[in-house]
């Protein structure tokens, strides 16, 4: 009977069967007609939203360290999976299975842009480390912003600061500086961003719930502890980082293939932020918190349009409640943890 009711069955139930129910409950919607534009339009970026929150939960949830610099790994894979897209047209003329390589590229690429900054910038803490993954998301950012890359019978050319390569007959550009990317192929959907939703879930509560989750979780509790008995920080930390930085990456690529034209603007630091909103809503450590915080946040500022003239107020409103209530929630926890080891 524990054994069937362990928090690690409990996860996996709530977690899957939330994501499982939503899908099955939205596409009844759309078959029936029962669905608005504008609310069919947030799909794909609700699914990208709970991947970069159930992956920076990892990072500031279970690892214990603060990083506002999660949309510069997005950023990352939303580039890259449009380069990768782009490039692969002609070799990969299946729509979803050209996705899912571009996903894995831009997956790819964040983590090794994860592995990068993770090596020196693990070695800080608290504020420090805040600030450093802050600049970082500003980097790449400015980068994205002066780079240049086309594409034309040779191959693809890139530059910096200003174009300095001349595109042959028929050649196209695929980012173009300050303007971004435009004409983007829309190839997301709503049951590749559930897919990937699904993917992100089984990969991270099985992390979590194994031998290598409960030494993050170690190191985040007590790192001193942790190291006595043979836990090596530096590993567990930038696993956990890189691991949050590779779904960031496949999410920004889920994201980017949305819409037709994209700017490194919309990964600003507000984005960092908006996703740090989501983890703390819904709960430290919390992952099907995140997936409710995720997905709520996202759609209540259009289901809040019919009241425009008190939108702003009865969010700040339910901000301020789910915070009380989250609150409640880990005092009971906590309690409860005493009383047991009082027993």
């Amino acid at each position: 009977m524990k054994k069937l009711f362990s928090p690690g069955r409990r996860d996996y139930t709530i977690s899957f069967g939330i994501v499982i129910l939503a899908y099955l409950v939205v596409q009844a919607m759309i078959l029936t007609g029962n669905i608005t534009s504008s609310f069919k339009g947030q799909l794909v970026p609700i699914c990208a939203y709970i991947v970069m929150a159930v992956s920076l939960n990892l990072t500031v949830g279970v690892l214990g360290e603060l990083s506002l610099g999660h949309a510069g790994f997005m950023s990352v894979g939303a580039f890259g999976g449009i380069v990768a897209t782009t490039a692969l047209a002609d070799a990969i003329p299946f729509a979803p299975l050209r996705l899912a390589v571009a996903m894995a590229f831009g997956g790819l690429l964040a983590g090794i842009m994860g592995v990068i900054v993770g090596v020196p910038v693990l070695r800080l803490k608290g504020d420090y480390l805040a600030i450093v993954t802050l600049a970082f998301g500003q980097i790449i950012m400015n980068i994205v912003n002066v780079l240049y890359i086309g594409r034309d019978a040779r191959g693809l050319h890139f530059s910096l600061l200003e174009q300095r390569f001349e595109l042959g007959e028929g050649g196209k550009m695929i980012i173009n500086g300050p303007i971004g990317v435009s004409g983007v192929s829309k190839l997301s959907t709503f049951t590749a961003g559930f897919l990937l939703v699904l993917a992100t879930l089984l990969l991270i509560l099985n992390l979590l719930h194994s031998r290598t989750g409960r030494a993050v979780m170690a190191v985040r509790d007590n790192a001193i502890a942790a190291e006595s008995i043979g836990i090596s920080i530096t590993r567990y930390k930038l696993l956990a980082f890189v691991v949050s930085a590779v779904f960031a990456g496949m999410a920004g690529t889920l994201y980017a293939m949305n819409y037709s034209t994209v700017t490194a603007a919309k990964f600003d630091f507000n984005t960092s932020i908006l996703v740090l909103v989501f983890v703390v809503l819904g709960g430290l450590g919390n992952i099907w918190g995140s997936i409710i915080a995720a997905a709520l946040l996202t759609v209540l500022p259009e289901l809040l349009r019919a009241v425009n003239d008190y939108r702003m107020l009865l969010y700040a409103i339910l901000l301020i409640a789910m915070m009380l209530f989250n609150n409640s929630k880990l005092k009971e926890r906590l309690l409860a943890g005493r009383h047991r080891e009082v027993e």
